[in-house]
């Protein structure tokens, strides 16, 4: 038994599925400043959690610290849960207050 659908047909429906495949919404993870939380441990969690160069963890650091928060990564909704978790879990092992968030990316 063959493909018995034309060329042109396998296009349209092709393209019917790619309309409906919606891509998901992104967030970003946010670490916020505080006045216990060593900047050791923040460059820590962003390398460890975030996967992030020492040079990126640094620089993410120093916007915390400068700025009140620091963007960490851009995630689909179940992974930056994850991570803020992670971060909270991390903090909390270490005893430190270190609080994250997620928004609308």
């Amino acid at each position: 038994m063959g493909n018995n659908i034309s060329p042109e047909i396998e296009e349209s429906i092709t393209s019917e599925t790619r309309k409906e495949i919606k891509e998901p919404s992104m967030f970003k993870v946010l670490l916020h400043n505080d006045d216990y939380t060593t900047m050791d441990f923040v460059v820590e969690i962003l390398m460890r959690v975030f996967y992030k160069s020492i040079e990126e963890a640094i620089q993410i650091m120093l916007n915390v610290h400068r700025q009140g928060m620091g963007v960490c990564g851009l995630y689909t909704y179940e992974i930056a849960e994850t991570k803020m978790n992670s971060v909270h879990s991390l903090s909390r092992d270490r005893g430190f207050p270190l609080r994250c968030s997620i928004e609308k990316g």
